[in-house]
């Protein structure tokens, strides 16, 4: 009788089993983890155009809104690191199963969300996943390849990233604008689905399997301390306005300054006793590195602050339809691509460091022109006068991001980089989630301040449209007054759906009033003269923040080496 064969033993190393990957098997995996790669990369332009139709269908506050976007954010970046850990101590397919299972299957949680605390936990959900899935594509992607070959695959992913950030707004315009199945905005989650079961049932056939022979250990307090930290900050950023900032709000704030100190002093005690603490204390002891992680922080506060405010403005403010909105944004992108495709590589060789400068200086002349251009035309402004703006915005933007990430990288050893590169990714999510809750705090406090004035500089036209309905001045008076109470009691709402007593005092009246088919259009043209004039006036005060956060940029730059290789940095 023939002995049974015996089994073969799985090899656990990653670069083992990848190596004997054949260059079709090696494309068909690329394409799988790409995948998940765009899904995330979508995830996060697609949501700020899908956010009034949100608002208006779940009644979210203000509040809730930013939780959509900044808790993304914020659970991807605590976890960002761990996840990679994760990869190497249990195996970068099985981890990256877990994470696009769990990605998927909170797309579809998001997509049926009923309410606006299931959509907000849900997203959280999607970003701690995303946090599993995302850093395996990078790990798969330099065990199937050789370093000579990755600069490709490191290409191809750059331009997966750029088309990505350009489109997503574009196709996020589209499926809610398409309102297919009468869903509104619930497709730009459920489009993750196919897509993810795909990727899930392709990754378990075609991905090598295997783990990193020689991982470092979690560090599970370290992770526990900085998302208390972050939560003690963000929390109190978020919510102050809805609480109407009670003191304990700010004592909570002050809270998370000891919080952060424990975190890296248990990081210090952590590389001492393993060497492996969340981050690499050694990482700071450069300069360029120390200097770039402030640099990538502060401006990606000022970048997805400034994304977040403009689909507001444009749909709420404006009133343009979500296709029209995404579409108007299309200039900033092509603005990006050719900064970072060509101006920056021809600036780079030239003025080195400098070119960051610049391209801080070019992006507040960006801003500024869309502010004039936003405070001249008001509602009557098109999106083709937004046009320069944007561009000039855009190629601001493309000469940081070309260099900034690179260039932060410099100095790390080659033994630390991959620690190093997550850190920074973990910071530029961090950036996008403080930067959402601090323009939060100012964009809507200024809604708040500025309801009065702006109705106000509404009135001469109300006037004068009942002036010609030959209205008895008592009742001119009367009406603009109940209009006024309610819009600005609308206006100071914490929950956009709930109805003002002011208002239902007002309509009351009015549906016992014989002119009121006439007073109709009358109030609504003047309700959105005022809303126009206070999202301007709101826009004005994220530009003026934005550009001093610009301007701690342009003095971190200056710490950057002079000379920059732009070989170097792609």
């Amino acid at each position: 009788m023939a002995k049974p064969k015996t089994p073969v033993k799985q090899t656990t190393s990653a670069h083992d089993t990848a190596g004997k990957f054949t260059n079709r098997q090696r494309t068909i995996a690329l394409i799988i983890v790409a995948l998940a790669f765009v899904m995330d990369l979508l995830d996060t332009t697609i949501v700020n155009m899908a956010i009034p139709s949100i608002q208006a269908d779940l009644g979210a506050s203000y509040s809730a809104i930013q939780w959509l976007t900044a808790g993304y954010s914020l659970a991807f970046a605590v976890l960002l690191i761990t996840g990679g850990r994760l990869g190497d101590i249990i195996g970068y397919k099985k981890m990256f199963l877990i994470g696009i299972a769990g990605f998927t299957a909170t797309s579809l949680l998001c997509g049926f969300a009923w309410n606006i605390e299931v959509l907000v936990a849900a997203r959280l959900l999607q970003g701690a996943t995303a946090a599993l899935m995302v850093p395996q594509v990078l790990s798969l992607m330099q065990v199937m390849y050789k370093p000579k070959e990755r600069g490709v695959v490191l290409g191809i992913f750059g331009a997966l990233a750029g088309v990505a950030a350009s489109l997503g707004p574009v196709v996020g315009g589209l499926l809610i604008q398409a309102d297919i199945a009468a869903l509104d905005w619930r497709p730009i989650f459920l489009i993750n689905i196919p897509v993810g079961i795909f990727a899930f049932f392709g990754a378990i056939r075609f991905l090598p399997g295997g783990k990193s022979p020689h991982p470092l250990k979690l560090d599970v307090f370290g992770t526990t301390l900085i998302i208390a930290a972050l939560g003690l900050l963000i929390f109190p950023l978020i919510q102050g306005r809805e609480l109407d900032w009670p003191f304990w709000i700010f004592a909570m704030m002050a809270s998370s300054i000891p919080v952060f100190i424990g975190f890296w002093l248990w990081q210090l005690r952590k590389n001492k006793i393993d060497q492996s603490p969340l981050v690499i204390p050694k990482l700071f002891t450069s300069k360029t590195f120390s200097v770039g992680i402030m640099a990538n922080l502060v401006f990606q506060m000022v970048m997805i602050g400034f994304f977040f405010t403009f689909t507001l403005i444009l749909q709420i403010g404006l009133g343009y339809e979500v296709l029209q909105a995404a579409l108007t944004g299309i200039p900033i992108s092509i603005g990006i691509s050719v900064s970072i495709g060509f101006i920056a590589q021809k600036l780079t060789p030239l003025i080195g460091r400098y070119t960051m400068s610049l391209g801080t200086i070019v992006m507040a002349i960006g801003l500024a022109i869309i502010l004039w251009v936003f405070s001249t035309y008001g509602l009557d402004t098109q999106p083709y006068q937004l046009i320069a703006g944007l561009l000039i915005t855009g190629i601001g933007m493309g000469l940081v991001l070309g260099l900034v990430f690179s260039v932060t990288l410099k100095d790390v050893d080659t033994k630390n980089a991959g620690s190093a590169s997550g850190t920074l990714n973990a910071v530029q999510q961090l950036g996008g989630a403080i930067g959402v809750a601090l323009v939060g705090v100012i964009f809507f406090g200024q809604l708040s301040i500025n309801a009065v004035a702006s109705f106000e500089s509404a009135e001469p036209a109300i006037r004068s449209s009942l002036v010609e309905q030959r209205l008895p001045i008592a009742a001119q008076d009367a009406i603009i007054k109940d209009v006024k109470t309610c819009y600005v009691d609308r206006v100071n709402e914490k929950d956009s759906s709930t109805v003002p007593a002011s208002c239902k005092k007002f309509e009351s009246a009015l549906s016992n009033d014989p002119t009121a088919a006439a007073l109709g259009p009358i109030i609504t043209d003047t309700v959105t003269a005022a809303t126009a004039n206070n999202f301007v006036n709101a826009f004005r005060a994220m530009v003026i923040y934005a550009t001093g956060l610009l301007l701690v940029t342009f003095v971190l730059s200056l710490f950057f080496p002079r000379k920059i290789d732009f070989e170097m940095t792609h």
